[in-house]
């Protein structure tokens, strides 16, 4: 294992962050993010070497883009980070036995997490600041795409931890390759937690091959259902801002589900989708509907549906009922995000308790399933498994936890 020497640093250095008070972790925190936007050129010109490489047409493009607003917007985030209340050492559970032994239950760091990500220089920063507040070390492993960008930012994460004295190997970044993505899937014994964030071909080879714990997370194929009971202005504006605020995010809006009796509602529906040039993809009786009234329109295909798109693309499905409607989702949906539009309480209530999803939303776009906007800080990733954290993972959900016991000399039976 050629990287062995990094991992096996990693985890030496993962022990010393237990040694640092919540408040030396908040104080470095806040000194990376005065750091970011201290060295806001220093950071755009490496994104800008990664941003010539790739075509401005790639729906990739957005994601790897940084911009004063965007490094602005990180800084803000890890600061937020900051002002939370420390994850570790919450009691949990806590009791005395008949025998007297007394029994607590406190949580702790995992210790190294390992995470595997593409074009998403800003995920290293949100990464940094939720790993180190939760006392875990972190081995990152980037995309090519994004080399230069998080390279730069590493750099800077190091030298503000050089200046407080911490070892910066707390944060190791991997050699943008294949190769090291199987490296750390097998670094059995160095990483303790592996969160693969990317596309399905991503996730799928991360969880067919570790060796090590992985958590799901990234992939989303999302649906929303407009009921026939649905309040057309408010279906514009959920539909317009779950597919075109950025289409690149996992929770993008990829199919529209609308319910036959509103069809001659639909082209009103995605009116302000025109703006933006999304293509739509309609089945045979939406088509119709559309056929004339809307400027970018095609026959969906059996591949619309289930399909995530990550660009200005959206699958439109005619649906003659709720159940139909929970019927696709169930079908075609990755549990991730899926929406209800519906003045009927009765009907969103069956909904919510029907999909089978990390988030469920009533009367709301899905653009919201994001850790910052839950109110948990930034966000590691928004898990789409049952088995341990489900939707967006910040501080608690990367802690773990482990048994105190006190006793007074009892012995076991």
């Amino acid at each position: 294992m050629q990287l062995k020497e990094t991992f096996e640093r990693v985890k030496r250095a993962s022990k010393s962050l237990a040694l640092l008070s919540d408040e030396q972790r908040n104080e470095i925190l806040n000194a990376v993010a005065d750091a970011i936007i201290n060295n806001k050129e220093r950071i755009l010109t490496a994104n800008a070497q990664d941003l010539a490489k790739m075509e401005k047409t790639n729906p990739l493009y957005d994601r790897l883009q940084l911009t004063d607003s965007r490094l602005e917007g990180i800084a803000a985030d890890m600061r937020s980070v900051a002002t939370l209340p420390s994850p570790l050492g919450h009691i949990t559970k806590q009791k005395t036995l008949p025998n007297g032994l007394r029994l607590c239950r406190i949580s702790v760091p995992f210790g190294v997490i390992g995470m595997i990500y593409e074009a998403r220089p800003n995920v290293t920063f949100d990464v940094f600041s939720l790993c180190f507040k939760s006392g875990n070390a972190c081995v990152l492993k980037g995309g090519k795409d994004a080399d230069c960008s998080n390279r730069e930012e590493v750099a800077l994460i190091h030298e503000i931890l050089g200046k407080y004295g911490v070892c910066p190997d707390v944060v190791a970044l991997l050699p943008a390759t294949h190769e090291a993505t199987g490296e750390m899937l097998n670094a059995v014994g160095y990483v303790d937690l592996c969160i693969p964030r990317g596309g399905r071909r991503l996730i799928d080879f991360v969880r067919d091959t570790a060796r090590i714990p992985v958590i799901e997370t990234g992939a989303g194929v999302v649906n929303t259902y407009f009921d026939k009971e649905g309040d057309l202005e408010m279906g514009k504006a959920i539909i317009n801002n779950a597919k075109t605020r950025r289409v690149s995010v996992c929770n993008a809006l990829d199919c529209l589900l609308v319910h036959q009796d509103r069809l001659d509602d639909l082209d009103n529906l995605v009116s302000p989708l025109a703006e933006k040039n999304v293509i739509i993809y309609a089945d045979e009786r939406a088509f119709a509907a559309l056929n004339g009234r809307y400027p970018y329109l095609e026959p969906a295909t059996d591949d619309s549906f289930g399909t995530e798109f990550m660009d200005y693309k959206l699958a439109v499905k005619t649906v003659d009922s709720l159940e139909e409607a929970l019927s696709h989702i169930d079908e075609n949906g990755s549990g991730h995000s899926e929406a209800i539009v519906t003045m009927n309480e009765q009907t969103a209530r069956k909904f919510q308790s029907h999909v089978d999803a990390a988030c469920v939303y009533w009367n709301a776009p899905t653009s919201f399933t994001d850790g910052a906007q839950f109110g948990l800080g930034a966000e590691i990733g928004i898990s789409t498994q049952k088995l341990g954290p489900r939707g967006p993972m910040a501080l608690e959900e990367i802690c773990t936890y482990k048994w105190l016991i006190e006793g007074e000399g009892q012995t076991r039976p």
